[in-house]
């Protein structure tokens, strides 16, 4: 993980370039939220123009800009002023958030518009899923070769640091070229993502007879496997269990039953810990190492 060194990139502070980022991120959430509304539906991402859901008028840029039209607004259509799903601020102000925290936790480097990207696809999966219980393989399926772009290009031109568990592996390959090195990290963090959670629900359906685990989420850890690396893999995963244990432990209590097979959208838990661990994954690693030392 590389951490900023210094108030200025390129002459420019610090601050204004993380501002910078997080408004880049406000537009990149405002087309998120075409693709996290669209894509489930089977509609095209690019025309027609946004309208509103409810009476089809059309959105005018005025009316079009993140977080801000939805605050003029008051969260209601101009046209038939119908409410304005909360979905659409929350996704551009999340976005706005990671944009900035990718930043700052890395400052501008040959890893940071990879890292933004990886974000934003890991926000549309989580609001997806959330809403449709589908990880779409229009999302996934490019991000595993988006994953395998990034672990040749980010070594090649920015060296082993930007990446979590190559350091470690030049170790282990000393005599391969550091882009080969990176391959191999990614074959073995798609197994431990995707190869895991296939495994699991293969061994749950023979024992069990049910799904427990969708060909979804095992795509989606293949693409996050494949660019993060074992280590924060394990760790995303572990994020996942956790948080989507705590979850499902709650929705039990509110709604009285205690079927353990309820459904939950597992990718929602997945992608947090994705974003965790993309974020301060490599601290929690190095810190969790350091008590057995």
């Amino acid at each position: 993980m590389i951490e900023p060194t210094t108030d200025f990139v390129f002459g420019v502070p610090r601050w204004i370039v993380i501002a910078f980022m997080a408004v880049l991120g406000a537009m990149i959430g405002s087309f998120l939220n075409v693709v996290i509304h669209r894509l489930p539906r089977e509609k095209s991402i690019v025309l027609p123009k946004s309208a509103c859901p409810g009476c089809g008028a059309a959105i005018h840029f005025y009316d079009n800009i993140p977080i801000l039209s939805f605050l003029i607004l008051r969260g209601r259509c101009r046209s038939c002023h119908r409410p304005i799903s909360a979905r659409y601020p929350a996704v551009e102000g999340l976005c706005a958030l990671l944009f900035a925290l990718v930043t700052w936790r890395g400052g501008v480097s040959v890893a940071l518009p990879f890292d933004i990207a990886f974000a934003a696809s890991m926000l549309a999966l989580v609001f997806i899923d959330a809403e449709h219980m589908i990880l779409p393989n229009a999302i996934t399926y490019p991000g595993i070769v988006f994953a395998v772009i990034a672990r040749v290009a980010v070594p090649y031109l920015g060296g082993a640091s930007h990446l979590d568990d190559l350091p470690y592996l030049i170790t282990v390959f000393p005599s391969y070229p550091i882009v080969v090195v990176s391959l191999i990290g990614a074959a073995i963090g798609a197994l431990a993502g995707g190869g895991s959670l296939w495994l699991t629900g293969f061994v749950w359906k023979k024992l069990r007879g049910v799904e427990a685990m969708g060909m979804g989420d095992i795509k989606m850890m293949l693409m996050v496997g494949a660019f993060l690396g074992w280590r924060l893999t394990v760790l995303t995963i572990f994020i996942g269990v956790f948080t989507g244990s705590l979850a499902g432990i709650a929705m039990m209590f509110r709604r009285g039953r205690r079927n353990l097979q309820m459904m939950l959208p597992f990718g929602i838990f997945l992608g947090i810990g994705a974003v965790v661990s993309l974020l301060v994954g490599t601290r929690i690693v190095e810190w969790y190492g350091s008590q057995f030392r």
